[in-house]
């Protein structure tokens, strides 16, 4: 809508100032002139023209303006602002005396060429300067806030704030990375994303009620510990869906999309947003698990082919592990053979070691700690949830 209102305003000044520059032409050229009023017409054409092409480059410059903006640091952005207004200011009071002086008609076109030429030399000297020098004086201000003055001096840079997906919330898992300190920044709720929440909790389908319900209820929660931090956007933004919208509500404010969806993520990738995938985070931070590796495993269930067994480390990555088919139940030394890397996760595959029943519990539990036995790497992980490798992040 403004990239089109830019156009029309642009279109139409070319168009006046082509229809109404035929009466600044000199009076023996306009003699010349056998039809005044098509001379009009095709002036104002041309004025429309190159008004249209002015203003396809007005857009590109404002849209390279704005990315600026979104990503400058507020000290920098306010700085350069100051400096800029300064510098126009001083532009038009040595103007003045130049605008009062009374020169003749032939070259009346002084004033306006000065005040265009003086205008853009100390705009932009007082752009720059304020570039070079503003965070200096920034400093006499903030001599005690060490923070504030590494953000100065570009070492830090400021945090991005943290838009919520749908897919986060409802994952739960938000809650450990803000209580743990890893995310900074204010975060974002869009109001698409409480819709969505709710038409879950209102769902007739007891599971998609039950997802709806406790992301509501964490949102809540979360707003009472963090307060102010937590901040929702009702902006409601005209899309296709709920991933549309928050990429839209990502580029406009210039923050990071936290998401578990992995086509989302790529999506908004391809776009140039700034993506935190919540699973590629988790599958960074666990620990490896090495081809040799010797550990304790607990047989949970039979695997897919025949004659698989399938364990879960403590992380809960799932370990398939051959001919072990009929010691669901014990507690076994395997030995790990390789592992399979999936967008979603990663499944370990391992074969038995040893005799089965050294290991054996009599009263299996699934919150056992694995005891006995020899192992290399203590508690390596591989993976972020207890899936099959063809799984899906669902929203």
């Amino acid at each position: 809508m403004v990239d089109s209102l830019i156009l029309l305003l642009f279109l139409v000044s070319g168009a006046a100032a082509g229809w109404l520059g035929v009466d600044l032409l000199p009076e023996q050229l306009l003699i010349q002139v056998d039809n005044p009023e098509g001379l009009r017409t095709v002036l104002a054409g041309f004025g429309a023209f190159f008004g249209l092409i002015a203003g396809f480059l007005f857009q590109q410059l404002r849209r390279k303006l704005m990315q600026q903006v979104r990503t400058m640091p507020t000290d920098l952005l306010i700085s350069r602002a100051v400096g800029l207004i300064l510098g126009l200011l001083v532009a038009n009071l040595l103007l003045a005396p130049i605008l009062l002086l009374p020169l003749p008609w032939e070259v009346v076109f002084v004033k306006p060429v000065a005040a265009i030429l003086s205008n853009v030399f100390f705009g932009v000297s007082g752009y720059n300067l304020a570039e070079v020098h503003g965070r200096t004086l920034l400093r006499l201000f903030t001599r005690g806030d060490s923070e504030a003055l590494l953000v100065a001096d570009g070492v830090l840079q400021p945090a991005s704030a943290k838009i919520l997906d749908t897919s986060v919330i409802i994952d739960g898992r938000i809650r450990g990375l803000l209580d743990s300190g890893l995310l900074e920044g204010q975060v974002i709720v869009a109001q698409c994303v409480i819709d969505e929440l709710q038409a879950l909790a209102d769902s007739a389908n007891a599971e998609k009620r039950g997802r709806g319900r406790r992301g509501l209820k964490l949102l809540s929660e979360l707003r009472e510990q963090y307060g102010r931090r937590l901040v929702v956007n009702s902006t409601r933004y005209e899309g296709n869906g709920v991933d549309d919208k928050l990429q839209k509500l990502t580029a406009d404010t210039g923050g990071t999309l936290l998401t578990a969806d992995y086509n989302l993520a790529k999506v908004a990738e391809v776009q140039g947003l700034k993506v935190m995938n919540l699973s590629e985070l988790v599958i960074a931070l666990r620990p490896e698990v090495q081809p040799g590796d010797e550990l304790q495993l607990k047989i949970a269930r039979e695997g897919k082919e025949p004659h698989q067994g399938v364990g879960y480390l403590d992380d809960g990555t799932m370990v398939v592990v051959e001919d072990a088919s009929q010691k669901i139940g014990l507690r076994v030394p395997v030995i790990i053979t390789g592992a399979l890397q999936n967008p979603t996760g990663r499944i370990v595959f391992a074969r038995c070691d040893g005799d089965p029943q050294a290991g054996h519990s009599p009263t299996p539990n699934a919150s056992d700690e694995p005891t006995g036995g020899k192992r290399r790497r203590s508690g390596k992980a591989a993976s972020t949830s207890r899936q099959d490798p063809d799984s899906t992040n669902p929203r």
